[in-house]
């Protein structure tokens, strides 16, 4: 089975906890500079890149085409990505949305510009699981308590199982473990990204089924975003939106034609199975996950709301405190 996303981690204690240093640094322009050409030097941060994350660094070639000098910068935490933008240290960052949401909050000059994917969880289970209610007192997959995955699922399970009961939540790891552990019986039901749905199918093993789909039964929450330093975005506005635009391209070109998500990987990701990347690339196009300009102030506002509900920020936000979506708006 291949390896594509690691988890999405919320993280939210040691982010407030860091947040306040960070703030105090803040000095957009630290890691970026404009030659006497107009040339623009900046940084984006990406989190252990997958498949997800292979037409942002397409949209950075492309900046790169037009003579900006984009340095990538691969970290192990989103955390790090979002002190770095406080900072001013990066001007550009795709990951988790929930890390952001809890910096913006408290005061950290960072703006949502973009989608990176859509919703793309799913709980899968054992044959013979149908509903919240069946998993009760079963064993139940998740990577930590802290998880966007598992703040999904819990929002679910208060809201959908009847009677108190509940799953036994058991702690093992990635989506992919998970999908391990569900082929070999140590658990009976997980969350788990269509990438690894789509290797579990390919596993041979038939007696799973689909419990909920959340990219359904939560349209409006969009986990995973682009997001900027607010002074970067107004500093340098047309690098910016030479950066989104082309984002956007690179998703509508994927729509149009799943292989060249394959070449994408093919060049960024080189080691992956290019069958398997075929079969991943055409499940997110028939989803409709990859559309770059997908945000909207409903949806914007739907993504905050789920996060209040799940505790990760505090009500009183506005999709305009959180998100400039005028960039997705000027993309052609």
């Amino acid at each position: 089975m291949q390896t594509w996303n690691r988890p999405k981690r919320l993280a939210a204690l040691a982010l407030l906890a860091a947040l306040p240093v960070a703030l105090a640094a803040t000095a957009c322009g630290g890691g970026t500079t404009t030659s006497a050409d107009g040339t623009v030097s900046f940084t984006v941060a990406v989190i252990e890149p997958d498949i997800t994350a292979v037409p942002v660094l397409a949209a950075v070639d492309a900046v790169r085409a037009a003579g900006h000098r984009v340095e990538v910068v691969e970290l192990a935490e989103p955390e790090l990505a979002i002190e770095g933008l406080a900072k001013g240290t990066y001007a550009i960052s795709a990951e988790a949305t929930s890390p952001a949401l809890i910096a913006i909050q408290q005061g950290a000059p960072i703006k949502i510009i973009a989608d990176v994917i859509g919703n793309q969880w799913a709980v899968y289970g054992k044959a013979g699981i149908s509903s919240c209610d069946d998993l009760g007192g079963r064993p139940f997959g998740i990577f930590s308590e802290g998880a966007v995955a598992t703040a999904i699922v819990k929002d679910w399970v208060d809201t959908t199982c009847t009677g108190g009961k509940r799953p036994e939540y058991l702690t093992i790891g990635g989506s992919e473990v998970r999908a391990q552990a569900l082929i070999s019986g140590e658990i009976d039901a997980t969350p788990l990204e269509m990438s690894d749905v789509v290797a579990l199918e390919s596993s041979g093993i038939s007696a799973f089924t689909q419990v909920v789909d959340f990219t359904r039964s939560l349209p409006d929450l969009h986990p995973q975003t682009v997001y900027a330093n607010a002074e970067f975005l107004a500093e340098h506005r047309d690098v910016a939106q030479a950066f989104v635009t082309a984002l956007v391209q690179e998703h509508s070109k994927i729509n149009t034609d799943p292989r060249h998500l394959v070449a994408l990987v093919a060049k960024h990701l080189p080691d992956q199975d290019a069958a398997e990347v075929e079969r991943i690339a055409r499940r997110y196009v028939d989803a409709k996950l990859f559309d770059a300009g997908a945000l909207t102030e409903q949806n914007v506002r739907g993504t905050i709301d789920f996060f209040v509900r799940a505790g990760v920020i505090e009500p009183g936000m506005t999709a305009k405190d959180v998100a400039d979506l005028s960039f997705i708006e000027a993309a052609p």
